[in-house]
């Protein structure tokens, strides 16, 4: 190395020193004046200070601020755990103090102020008072004990928080009668002084009648809070009701588990006893209506952060429990305390009483709801009924079904298998699905054409025989009717269902009105209702694209497909001079009606649909003839639509409708009721639903 070199890197190497040296200085200059500093902080400063550490959560930068007397009473482990338990298991938020006082004395300061935060019981507010001692060169320090944190509190004391669970309100039907609540159920246990001495087997016998594992038993059996008179509950069945078994309606369910529950309490040590659970009396016959709870899982408490639930508590989880979840469920109360060593209540801190959920009552009629589920529960069906006049809900039904309390219970796992399984989907609400409508949608190309001027009532579209195609345009695809009639006007088009005129009434409308009427009739927009139901449609896309699909459309087929209860609402025009009423679940007292759809048609179009509509019924050519009553007068539409994979399929479904509401304004008990069933080729079609709906008519319509 060159002697230049070495000067260059000796020169260098100074230079680092002296940087390093003075950098070294600087850092104990800073720490220097910052002790210095902090030894020249008043009492009420160091106060406020320590509240903004605890407002942080800064437990090890409050603990700093202890005199030397405190540090040795209590570890920094033990002060941040202490502190931490107590203000979090209460909740603590905006934390404040405001120093009200400060007595300086020689070598020691008092500062009094006035402390507040809000909990989960709500606020705390107290009086307190901070002592501080002056130590050589560290300033002023904290002489801290527990009732820092709160003045009554001790060493030995406990700051508790116990709960008082709100009770969820219950749901009702219109006449009072109970959909969701309070019931009560068997719980199935064992208490351990009374099994047996070779429960070995008895235990398996349980677990193979229970269809629990036997680990899974002696698991329970073995947790450290059973005693031998501990009742150790293993699983909960529907309660055994003496009275429904002595019933002829008794059903083979009731009859299995009453036995299930006999060959229980024939092993030693079973016990079956009553226990409360959330209960659905109409079980599966409202079960995609009322919907069902169950416990929240840790999704569910993340999800709903903040909103009151336990790791114990109940959720809505489907219909009803799930749409009106927050006004169900309540508010916990909350009552935080001071315990002493023995557990004695010292000092109530907050108290907030619990506020039970709201009862809620809905449109619903109970005995309508079952009598349509009764008429129906063999069949892939749904059915709406309302009170046309009002918008009121009185049935919402779909079958098959399955029983809500089962969810309460704890479903088995064979169970479950079988309802996802089941060819006939019983989980799937089909009245919050859309399907083809078929003849049951002509009232509303009706309605459109005649608002549009394209249909003329007296207008004879002249008989073509039961098929009929535009032009050789449309190739081999014909439009087919069941029957012909003479002249083909409106009201014959409806008496007869006459596919063919509709096709024709729809290619006068043309594309745009008829896509612009639907429009205007709430297509392709959600429908404002309580529940959430699919959008009615009358194409694939956006528009309508080709005669044939325009023609089809005419009589409910094509690319159409209609939510049953859009469907039931839009036949609430014909009874309300054109103005088409919301349809409505929860019950309101002295509700005015709500109309959705001002002036959907004029009154005077109104009012002939209605009309062709009752001869439909009143006709002995009518579709709907069946139902036919002397004392009620009815109006109603039948339909049928096809379900093909093609033009050309053979072997497609059917699916039958039956629309029917009472016509006369002064019916004691209007109703209207829209009826869909899947899977009626060779049952009769449409008829078959006409027969089934004229039986609830029956029993829900009294003589008058």
């Amino acid at each position: 190395m060159s002697r230049r070199m070495k000067r260059f890197v000796f020169s260098t190497v100074c230079t680092l020193l002296i940087l390093v040296t003075g950098l070294a200085g600087g850092i104990l200059f800073l720490r220097y004046e910052n002790k210095k500093d902090q030894s020249k902080k008043k009492p009420d400063a160091l106060l406020t200070e320590y509240v903004s550490s605890l407002q942080n959560a800064d437990y090890g930068t409050m603990y700093g601020m202890l005199d030397q007397q405190s540090q040795l009473n209590i570890s920094l482990e033990d002060f941040t755990a202490r502190n931490k338990n107590i203000y979090e298991g209460i909740e603590a938020e905006d934390i404040k103090a405001e120093i009200t006082g400060v007595d300086l004395k020689d070598e020691e300061a008092a500062v009094t102020y006035q402390m507040s935060l809000n909990s989960l019981a709500g606020e705390i507010s107290f009086s307190n008072q901070a002592v501080f001692k002056k130590e050589k060169k560290a300033g002023y320090k904290l002489e801290w004990n527990d009732s820092m944190i709160f003045p009554e509190l001790t060493k030995t004391d406990k700051v508790k928080v116990v709960t008082d669970k709100a009770e969820r309100g219950n749901i009702y039907d219109r006449n009072g009668f109970l959909l969701a609540g309070k019931g009560t159920a068997s719980s199935v246990g064992l208490v351990p002084g009374k099994m047996s001495q070779d429960s070995g087997k008895d235990v398996e016998k349980l677990g193979e009648l229970l269809s629990i594992s036997p680990e899974n038993i002696q698991k329970k059996l073995s947790a450290g809070w059973v005693k031998e008179d501990s009742f150790v509950p293993l699983k909960t069945l529907k309660k055994a009701d003496d009275f429904k078994l002595q019933s002829e309606h008794a059903s083979e369910e009731d009859k299995k588990n009453k036995e299930l529950q006999d060959q229980l309490l024939t092993i030693p040590g079973v016990l079956i006893t009553d226990t409360s659970v959330r209960s659905y009396p109409l079980g599966e016959k409202g079960a995609h209506l009322i919907g069902y709870v169950q416990n929240v899982t840790s999704e569910d408490l993340e999800k709903h952060k903040g909103e009151d639930y336990l790791t114990d508590s109940v959720i809505g989880k489907s219909g009803m429990e799930g749409l009106y979840e927050k006004e169900l469920k309540g508010t916990n109360g909350r009552t935080i305390f001071i315990a002493d060593a023995s557990g004695n209540s010292k000092k109530k801190l907050a108290v907030k009483p619990r506020t039970d959920g709201a009862d809620i009552t809905l449109t619903i009629d109970s005995a309508l709801q079952s009598t349509i589920y009764d008429a129906f529960q063999e069949d892939k069906s749904c059915s709406v009924a309302m009170n046309p006049h009002t918008g009121e809900i009185l049935a919402l039904v779909s079958t098959p079904s399955y029983d809500d309390n089962d969810f309460i219970l704890g479903m088995p796992a064979d169970k479950w298998d079988s309802l996802n399984n089941d060819e006939r989907k019983p989980l799937y609400n089909r009245f919050r699905q859309k399907f083809a409508p078929g003849s049951s949608f002509k009232p509303i190309t009706a309605v459109v054409g005649l608002g549009s001027g394209a249909i003329d009532p007296n207008e004879d579209y002249g008989s073509t025989g039961l098929s009929w195609r535009k032009d050789e345009s449309w190739g081999n695809y014909y439009v087919t009717t069941l029957h012909d009639s003479s002249p083909l006007n409106l009201e014959n088009a409806f008496i007869y269902s006459n596919n063919i005129y509709f096709a024709k009434a729809a290619l006068k409308i043309g594309y745009d009105d008829f896509m612009a009427g639907l429009d205007k009739l709430g297509f392709n927009q959600p429908l404002p209702f309580e529940i959430s139901v699919a959008q009615s449609q009358y194409s694939n896309s956006d528009r309508i694209e080709s005669e044939v699909q325009l023609a089809d459309s005419g009589y409910g087929q094509g690319q159409m497909l209609v939510n049953p209860v859009h469907l039931a609402a839009l036949y609430t025009m014909f009874t309300n001079e054109g103005n088409v009423i919301q349809p409505v679940l929860k019950a309101e007292q002295n509700a005015a009606p709500n109309v959705w759809l001002q002036g959907a048609c004029s009154a005077e179009n109104a009012s002939l649909v209605r009309e062709d509509l009752i001869q439909v019924v009143s006709s002995e050519h009518g579709t709907g003839h069946t139902i036919m009553r002397s004392d009620i007068k009815l109006a109603g539409k039948t339909g049928t639509a096809e379900i093909k994979a093609s033009k050309g399929d053979t072997t497609g479904t059917e699916l039958g409708w039956f629309s029917v509401f009472t016509a006369d304004p002064d019916t004691k008990s209007p109703l209207l009721l829209i009826s869909m069933v899947e899977d009626v080729k060779n049952r009769g079609g449409s008829g078959y639903v006409v027969r089934k709906d004229k039986l609830i008519l029956d029993s829900y319509l009294p003589v008058q």
